[in-house]
């Protein structure tokens, strides 16, 4: 299992420096504007992040339902679902940037670690509530006298645009710094109470807040890459349940929409019950009363 771990936490900071490769952009505070701008990265990938060489498909959907003349973008639809498909939540798990950031605040010692927020069985709606409301419906909607909408969640809630882009630009921009308000400055304080609770409890932002992984969470039961349980080998133990971070019976419900796919159960399991499915089946194969809750 600790090899599984190294593995992940090696292809995260590999994909994260990869994607973010533009050194130029950190030093002199500016964004990258090559053409790989226009190509999405399947993570939650900041497109003002200084060092971006793609685009985020959260703010790319966002950018094409607030816009006057277009009202939906096959290719970002079609990004989504091809990746959603393929992967699912293993984008969360592997590739995404603010994840691998949650998952090195989790490591900092605390005195009391959690394994969920109280109230988690309701609070993990929220992502579907966001990527419905600030994502979707408030960019197409609300919009000024021009029909302009604005991307909602990039602008009022995103961590990781907090984190990768306004923070290291405010750092070497000084103008940027002077004209910083209000709005800066409820977003650091998000930022603050993320990073807070990320050290307390494994991936809160992933549980309860990110759309991104919304969308492929309803992919998890049906992806190229899923999981699968040997009925005949499971002995419902619980095992698998206590070694997950997401704190998930895995047994029961091992395509949840909440499984990262970070793959720490696979090894855990005494009985070798759990395995990897590469290929879409029948639903006669998934595990009966399975959920993509």
């Amino acid at each position: 299992m600790e090899k599984i771990k190294n593995l992940r936490l090696l292809v995260q900071l590999g994909f994260t420096a990869l994607t973010n490769g533009y050194v130029t952009g950190f030093v002199q505070g500016k964004i990258f504007t090559g053409l790989s701008k226009a190509a999405c990265l399947p993570g939650l990938n900041c497109y003002s992040c200084p060092g971006a060489l793609g685009a985020c498909p959260i703010g790319s959907l966002q950018a094409v339902l607030n816009s006057r003349e277009y009202h939906v973008s096959f290719y970002i639809v079609g990004f989504l679902v091809i990746f959603g498909a393929l992967m699912g939540r293993l984008i969360c798990g592997w590739l995404c940037p603010f994840g691998l950031i949650e998952d090195l605040l989790h490591k900092i010692p605390f005195p009391k670690k959690l394994r969920k927020l109280p109230g988690d069985r309701w609070l993990r709606h929220l992502k579907v509530a966001i990527l419905v409301g600030f994502v979707i419906l408030l960019p197409m909607f609300l919009v000024d006298a021009f029909g302009q909408g604005q991307p909602w969640f990039c602008k009022l809630i995103c961590p990781s645009g907090t984190a990768m882009a306004g923070l290291p630009l405010l750092a070497v921009n000084g103008a940027l710094r002077d004209i910083a308000g209000w709005l800066f400055a409820w977003k650091g304080l998000l930022l603050g109470i993320i990073v807070l609770l990320s050290i307390i409890v494994y991936r809160p932002f992933c549980r309860y807040l990110c759309p991104l992984g919304a969308i492929y969470g309803w992919f998890n039961p049906i992806a190229l890459y899923r999981y699968q349980v040997d009925e005949e080998k499971c002995t419902r133990c619980g095992h698998c349940q206590r070694t997950c971070k997401m704190d998930i019976d895995i047994y029961r419900h091992p395509n949840t929409a909440q499984c990262i796919r970070c793959g720490d159960c696979l090894k855990a399991c005494p009985h070798g019950a759990l395995q990897l499915k590469y290929r879409c089946g029948s639903r006669a194969q998934e595990r009966p009363g399975q959920s993509a809750e």
